[in-house]
């Protein structure tokens, strides 16, 4: 009579045994764990990309919404003195510097540069379209996704990923699953990311087919290339203007930008004094 233990165990002694150890030392399941553990990782970079993405993004427009006036006004008052000491020197250089100045401060009429700060894919901005229709305009507003919005970003993204389906069909609906994902951490809606999670865990359950070692190769390399295109983007977002500026004050970019605001506040009233001083040297 047959065991039940020898009936799990799988056969009696003329027949081979297959231990955990012999599975593992395929070289087909090492490449298996290599290519989960690289999709993992691949998984993490990502996250941390688009969340860095996402905070460059916001901390820009209230950068813009912020200090953008304040630059302005120094601009005007740069090129403002720059004329007072054009009309005293008569110097035709002074005039030439002059002229270039007070054409940086003219609009260049360009699709770009009418559009720039206006409108997005989704239309024109709530502030733009106060603007157009008399209204008061209200500053953008801050998005700064919460921590319960980062914790259920990062689940869905670990479990909706593209890059974990096996098939293009799975792969598409997973493509657009998460950017609807990304759209929402984008806005910090945790309410629309709740139900997003509780969408797909409604959704079918793939299971994972064992690849061929041919197969895991390539696909160690594809997820080789995708991590080097996400570090270019990872680097080119860490060496920009704002990126630096976040990197300074990552706990608290709003104090950084309140003292960046008083420095140019300092810096518009020497400006206003210089002027009134270069105006008044003229006229007397």
């Amino acid at each position: 009579m047959t065991t039940p233990e020898a009936e799990q165990g799988g056969g009696g002694a003329g027949e081979e045994q297959v231990t955990p150890e012999d599975e593992a030392a395929r070289p087909e399941a090492r490449l298996e764990r290599a290519v989960r553990a690289a999709e993992q990782a691949l998984i993490e970079y990502e996250i941390a990309v688009e969340t860095f993405r996402v905070e460059v993004e916001n901390f820009s427009r209230l950068h813009e919404q912020k200090l953008g006036p304040l630059y302005a006004r120094l601009e005007e008052l740069d090129a403002r003195i720059l004329q007072a000491r054009a009309a005293r020197s008569g110097d035709p250089e002074d005039r030439r510097r002059a002229d270039e100045a007070l054409a940086r401060l003219a609009p260049i009429p360009g699709v770009e540069e009418l559009l720039h700060g206006w409108m997005d894919d989704s239309g024109l901005f709530p502030e733009a379209v106060a603007m157009l229709t008399d209204q008061a305009v209200r500053p953008p507003q801050r998005v700064r996704p919460s921590e319960e919005a980062r914790k259920l970003y990062r689940d869905l993204a670990r479990k909706a990923h593209p890059d974990l389906a096996q098939e293009e069909a799975e792969r598409e609906r997973r493509e657009e699953f998460i950017t609807r994902v990304n759209a929402a951490y984008a806005r910090g809606d945790e309410a629309e990311l709740r139900e997003l999670a509780e969408e797909w865990a409604k959704g079918p359950e793939l299971k994972r087919v064992p690849s061929r070692a041919e197969e895991l190769y390539a696909r160690l390399e594809w997820l080789d290339r995708r991590k080097e295109m996400l570090g270019l983007l990872a680097r080119e977002l860490e060496d920009s203007a704002i990126g630096h500026m976040l990197q300074l004050a990552p706990d608290d970019p709003d104090r950084l930008l309140d003292e960046i605001g008083q420095q140019l506040l300092t810096q518009v009233g020497e400006r206003e004094t210089e002027l009134t001083a270069l105006l008044g040297d003229g006229t007397g």
